[in-house]
């Protein structure tokens, strides 16, 4: 589990085919290499992966084709800035929110907007994950926590602030960039939890009718 706050930007160094999978060796930026063991989590732009080798300022982590097809991974150019983040422990500040690392999409980045000191950035995603997406919820956007301050149809805003635009890569983002998202994941487990597994043709929107007809809002 991750917090979706960045802890360095990283350089991809190589990408190696191996069969149909690759694998990636980064440079680390200002995360040292002595805080990653060998089998380690990291999220690389918001995608948990494992780290298979480590070396000074640089890990390798194996990208399966399951990966390489859900993500963005598959089209990052040697050079290329990724955001980094070591697993969660114990001792770690939940500063954003609970990320699994486990995208559920690619997404599109539609306009960017000046709003004061912020920038103003509206996506796309998929139908399919629309609805997981709320006013004032989280979301990670290749790997960093943001909310979400707007939402209409498959359309969403976020605010960044001039710290994250620095500490993050997100700043370098352009108007049709495609990036990582995984939506809040308490979302999918309250959708399952109310739902209870019904076959898709069975489902009832989670609307408001749909939250008062269980029982947890007042009519």
């Amino acid at each position: 589990m991750f917090t979706g706050i960045i802890q360095a930007i990283g350089t991809l160094k190589t990408a190696t085919r191996l069969g149909v999978d690759t694998r990636l060796t980064l440079h680390t930026g200002k995360l040292s290499t002595d805080t990653i063991a060998l089998g380690d989590s990291i999220a690389v732009n918001g995608v948990c992966l494992t780290a298979t080798a480590i070396d000074a300022n640089t890990f390798s982590a194996d990208v399966s084709a399951e990966t390489l097809a859900h993500t963005t991974l598959g089209s990052l150019d040697k050079g290329a800035a990724v955001n980094l983040e070591l697993a969660l422990t114990p001792e770690t500040r939940l500063g954003g929110h609970l990320v699994s690392g486990h995208v559920d999409g690619v997404g599109e980045l539609l306009s960017i907007t000046p709003d004061g000191v912020s920038q103003r950035m509206r996506f796309s995603v998929d139908p399919s994950l629309a609805h997981y997406v709320a006013r004032k919820g989280s979301i990670c956007i290749n790997g960093v926590s943001l909310t979400v301050n707007a939402v209409a149809d498959n359309t969403f805003d976020v605010n960044l602030v001039p710290h994250t635009l620095q500490e993050t890569t997100l700043d370098s983002l352009e108007p049709g960039a495609k990036v990582n998202i995984e939506v809040d994941i308490i979302a999918r487990y309250l959708e399952r939890l109310l739902t209870g597994g019904m076959p898709a043709r069975d489902k009832q929107p989670i609307d408001e009718q749909f939250l008062a007809d269980s029982g947890i809002l007042s009519t």
